[in-house]
């Protein structure tokens, strides 16, 4: 299976005698891995940190308030349900937004490409020029991109502008990945509720439970993201922490008052 499959991509080279680079050898010796599924990940971060967050601060607070486990396990599961439902829609909106300014600004380079192709052709010869060429070695380029409308223009979405096409399918997965992975992360600060009757000795649980997955999931956050492993366990754990503190805290002023 090949790497590209698991979100990987693979770049090989090799250099011939000449010095040049052989096409028939950019698949032999020297490959490159580039993790490529960064948005996934990103919306499986987004979901998971706050679901063990969000649910877990809110049965806190509500262990502080000596409610019964039953009461804070139906609210944390309402809780969770509708969380995941908001920060669903929450993906799927900004993952629309984000394709529908790419159509915008597509069609925008689009009109330029047609009404201004001199303009257009000085902005790629400006491109490159920042990256050391000179009139001599870009000047071939832009003429073969002047003669390929298409290249062209998403030359220009990706080096003039930055953006790159969005998958059409990225919106609905944004909100399916980012719901699952709330609902995921939402259970498991609740699961000692469902078994000890005692709502403070479920939050004991909770705590323990709760913060071990924090730190796993932080460990492992860091591991795909390319931080520092321990360090982003420990500040994910920290800041599940002091939520639920508030949280707790603020339940206890509450009742004292």
């Amino acid at each position: 299976m090949m790497a590209a499959e698991h979100g990987w991509a693979v770049k090989s080279s090799r250099t011939s005698a000449s010095g040049g680079v052989s096409s028939e050898m950019l698949l032999e010796d020297h490959q490159e891995k580039h993790f490529t599924a960064s948005d996934v990940v990103r919306d499986v971060i987004i979901g998971v940190s706050d679901g063990l967050t969000v649910p877990f601060a809110l049965a806190a607070g509500l262990s502080g308030a000596n409610v019964p486990s039953y009461i804070i396990l139906t609210a944390g599961l309402a809780e969770v349900a509708a969380g995941a439902i908001s920060m669903g829609l929450g993906g799927y909106l900004a993952a629309k937004s984000e394709a529908d300014h790419y159509m915008r600004e597509l069609k925008r380079e689009q009109e330029e490409i047609i009404a201004v192709p001199d303009n257009e052709a000085v902005e790629i010869a400006e491109i490159l020029a920042k990256y050391g060429l000179e009139p001599h070695e870009y000047g071939p380029v832009v003429n073969s991109l002047r003669k390929n409308p298409q290249a062209w223009l998403e030359f220009m979405m990706k080096f003039e502008l930055g953006l790159e096409k969005p998958d059409p399918k990225r919106a609905l997965q944004s909100a399916l990945t980012i719901a699952v992975s709330y609902m995921v992360g939402g259970v498991v600060p609740l699961l000692p509720y469902v078994f000890i009757p005692t709502a403070m000795k479920a939050m004991f649980a909770s705590i323990g439970v709760t913060l071990a997955a924090l730190l796993f999931f932080g460990y492992a956050k860091g591991r795909f993201t390319g931080d520092r492993p321990l360090l982003s366990a420990i500040q994910t754990a920290f800041i599940g922490a002091v939520a639920s503190a508030a949280a707790y805290a603020m339940a206890k002023a509450v009742q004292a008052s």
